[in-house]
């Protein structure tokens, strides 16, 4: 059994909604583990977490590696309690969940780490744009959160990805989505992703779910089918052919319309066109978003193209703008959060290691989130730097910082006499009981 660890008021109720992933000494585990994390400040390695965490000098830090190479728990299970939780928290009942899937490489170079292969790199310099690690493809909720101003990104499902020794990134998007629908519904929910992800495996969606991506330069689009002639033989399963999407923007009517994209509101003109992708998303009826600058000379900039019918070109733009939240997460995430710094080696750690760093992300803002100090932080802030007058909403550097002085104060705390101690101090035996 773990010795009585200290954790900042409010962490615990964070971590309860995912305490039906893990056994009594697991949990234990996990919340000493996402203490160590979310207080380091130095690298986030395995034994980096455990000193955090106080643990260095009490127990054996063995029970930390085995947490992530051998213990029993599911890194789609805790992903899945806390997305019940980021949409309580966040998103309106009734509203619909919009969701992002995308991939980032983790660098790693040793001969002996599983599944660490040179691969595409978005952040390598050069022109090669390759570099070795593990690739995860990355799925979870993109919302707006009030205390940060701006649409956040909360990465929840992950699957390891080995190029040609296992599915492709599409296929394991697929999957994830699958595995996501179940813990959301009946709400609807939209899907967005970009170039790379486009696949014939978005023909059959969950009910209630829709699909967007950037659309191929050289996609081949057609009319909707005709309907049944009544005559012998297969009914048409498309119309006229289209063209490309530089076909449709040399035809079609544009609308100007003023948009808020990327933190900045821009005129742009649109056009939408109903008609079929047929050699990737088959007989599947789509809406092309054609999009450009008013003072631009080419037919077109940007070519969305949706499942969702029902959604105007303003809403399909500004749903694909939801995507770039994960680009920050992710730089957050390594960054200010230290992911991928663990070195493990083993199958079921190196699977497990990221997910459980970007979890940590969730949590950090869930706790933020319920500890309500966000208006006392940027109080503080503007008492001690009256020049930063532009600083309106916190940072997650800012969650971090609140963290670590929320631990230590719960801490000097914990060394008062009993009569000054806070009543609701808590530990792990007691989470774990």
């Amino acid at each position: 059994m773990l010795p009585p660890l200290t954790v900042p008021a409010g962490l615990l109720e964070v971590l309860q909604v995912a305490r039906g992933a893990f056994t009594a000494p697991g949990f234990a585990t996990f919340t000493a583990l996402v203490t160590g994390y979310l207080g380091a400040t130095g690298r986030r390695t395995i034994t980096g977490m455990w000193i955090a965490a106080g643990l260095s000098r009490r127990t054996h830090h063995g029970r930390a590696h085995r947490f992530f190479s051998a213990a029993k728990w599911c890194t789609d299970t805790v992903g899945l309690l806390l997305a019940q939780a980021v949409i309580a928290a966040f998103i309106p009942a009734g509203q619909p969940v919009t969701v992002v899937a995308d991939d980032t490489l983790f660098h790693r170079y040793g001969r002996k780490v599983f599944a660490a292969f040179w691969q595409h790199d978005g952040s390598a310099r050069g022109r090669d744009g390759i570099g070795r690690g593990n690739c995860f493809v990355i799925f979870g909720i993109s919302c707006w959160v009030q205390l940060i101003g701006r649409p956040v990104f909360f990465p929840l499902l992950f699957r390891l990805y080995q190029p040609k020794r296992g599915p492709s990134k599409p296929e394991l998007a697929r999957t994830m989505a699958g595995i996501f629908a179940r813990a959301v519904h009946p709400r609807a929910v939209h899907l967005v992703a970009d170039a790379a992800y486009r696949s014939k495996l978005w023909r059959t969606l969950p009910a209630g779910w829709s699909f967007t991506t950037r659309l191929a330069a050289n996609a081949t689009l057609y009319a909707p089918a005709p309907p049944p002639t009544g005559k012998r033989g297969r009914p048409a399963t498309k119309g006229a052919k289209l063209g490309k999407p530089a076909d449709l923007a040399a035809a079609a009517i544009w609308t100007q319309s003023t948009v808020c994209c990327y933190g900045k509101t821009s005129i742009v003109q649109l056009a939408a066109v109903r008609c079929l992708w047929y050699g990737s998303l088959g007989k599947v009826p789509v809406q092309v978003i054609l999009v450009r600058d008013p003072g631009s000379t080419r037919a077109y900039d940007i070519a969305l193209v949706t499942t969702d019918l029902a959604a105007s070109a303003e809403q399909i733009v500004l749903r694909y703008a939801a995507r770039w939240p994960v680009e920050q997460s992710i730089k957050d995430g390594k960054t200010l959060l230290g992911a991928g710094d663990a070195q493990n080696r083993l199958p079921a750690a190196v699977a497990r290691t990221v997910p459980f760093a970007m979890l940590c992300q969730c949590v950090l803002i869930l706790w933020y989130h319920r500890a309500d100090t966000a208006e006392a932080d940027l109080a503080t802030r503007r008492a001690l730097a009256p020049w930063y007058r532009q600083k309106t909403h916190v940072s997650l550097d800012d969650m971090q910082i609140a963290f670590r002085r929320a631990r230590i104060t719960t801490v000097s705390a914990g060394h008062e006499p009993a009569s000054q101690n806070p009543p609701e101090t808590m530990t792990c035996t007691a989470a774990a009981a």
